[in-house]
């Protein structure tokens, strides 16, 4: 017996699986014939690598033994293992719902193979057992001078600009019913209410659905929307048949291994196009269309910076639906900086007439990102881009 044998503790009193453990110098292999016995020889001082049960026991079953186990955190880091002697959809699903580490059917696989799962299954959980890393939490802080700045900007721009707000409120009024503003819940550092002069039909929200299936400019491709369980796992391909490459995983009617069902779920996710950019939208009005192209629809936000939910510039700030699709890998990183009127995307939008690819966008919001972070800002820069924001603001698209 090799000293860095695989200690196994099999429960259950199936010769076929106990003379197939048996007699092989990669496993050290003890039994117990039902709950009772596994139960005192753990209690006595057992301490296995693993746990392999039958799913029928004396007393018992396989999932009332794992739940036992689980409940005592010495023996956490051995993975559990149920065996059973047909195939059973019910125990499939619940030893899939309950995280048991693997479901085999007699008989058992070679054992090499078997140790391999096993070595795989018990470092997976000392990972996820382990503590995660202390984060410390550092206050998110305005800069004083940018913070100053946009408070005297937008005092100043709301004094002078007051009259042109109050005709376009008029004109807002005159040409459809209801409300002049508009509210939203938009993503920058925090979720909060966004301002803006109505320039759409009342209702639009509800259009937006289907406008962005049909006319997103973003989509480039269409998406990729459900699991395809007949697509073969090219990973399972390259193995001899009746091996996978990851446990198998039952959903309805069909089998499909973990690795596979992943990658397609990931591929699901980043298919779908993070922002909505309708062109020549329908639910636009007349006094809309001029007060998006000449940017009088984004005043009331000098408000929200006077609040300090946004600045004069940043990264624009996101519909919910569009945030949740940008907290993922690098992408997130738009979020370092405040939400703003203005600044790096909505620049370089405008000065191509609205034609700009999902990837330019988000590579340009990281862009300010890596400028506002750390020490890097800049007032000079934000500066900058306030004056190449002015040529920008009379356009022929509405973007």
């Amino acid at each position: 017996m090799k000293e860095d044998s695989v200690r196994v503790l099999y429960i259950g009193n199936s010769d076929e699986n106990i003379n197939h453990l048996s007699n092989n110098d990669l496993l050290k292999l003890c039994t117990a014939e039902n709950m009772l016995m596994a139960v005192n020889r753990l209690s006595e001082g057992e301490n296995p690598d693993a746990i392999i049960s039958e799913s029928i026991l004396t007393g018992g079953d396989g999932f009332h033994m794992y739940e036992w186990i689980r409940k005592r955190p010495k023996f956490n880091e051995a993975p559990f293992l149920i065996v059973e002697p047909e195939f059973k959809e019910e125990n499939y699903k619940k030893a899939f719902h309950l995280k048991v580490g693997d479901y085999f059917v007699s008989p058992l696989p070679p054992v090499e193979d078997l140790v391999s799962r096993i070595e795989f299954l018990k470092n997976y959980r000392k990972k996820s057992s382990a503590p995660a890393p202390s984060i410390k939490n550092v206050p998110y802080k305005m800069p004083l001078t940018k913070r100053l700045f946009d408070i005297l900007i937008a005092s100043f721009a709301l004094l002078i600009l007051s009259p042109l707000l109050l005709i376009a409120i008029i004109a807002i009024r005159l040409e459809s019913k209801g409300k002049v503003y508009y509210i939203s819940k938009r993503v920058g550092r925090k979720p909060f209410d966004f301002y803006k002069l109505r320039s759409m039909k009342t209702g639009s929200d509800a259009e937006l659905s289907k406008l962005a299936k049909e006319k997103n400019q973003y989509n480039a491709h269409k998406a990729k929307t459900e699991i395809d369980f007949t697509l073969p796992c090219p990973r399972c391909a390259q193995l001899p048949e009746g091996k996978t490459c990851s446990p198998l995983l039952l959903i309805e009617d069909y089998t499909i291994c973990d690795y596979w069902y992943n990658v397609q779920k990931k591929e699901i996710a980043r298919s779908k196009a993070a922002f909505v950019k309708i062109e020549n939208d329908p639910r636009i009005t007349r006094v809309g269309k001029f007060i998006r192209n000449t940017s009088i629809d984004e005043l009331p936000q000098l408000i929200n910076v006077l609040k300090g939910d946004m600045s004069i510039v940043g990264n624009r700030p996101l519909p919910v639906y569009e945030a949740e699709l940008l907290t993922r890998d690098a992408m997130s990183k738009r979020f370092l900086a405040p939400a703003g009127i203005t600044g790096l995307w909505q620049v370089e939008l405008r000065g191509k007439g609205g034609n700009m690819s999902e990837e330019e966008r988000m590579q340009l919001d990281n862009e300010y990102a890596n400028h506002f972070a750390g020490n890097n800002y800049s007032f000079w820069f934000d500066l900058n881009l306030i004056f190449r924001t002015v040529p920008a603001l009379f356009q022929k698209d509405t973007v």
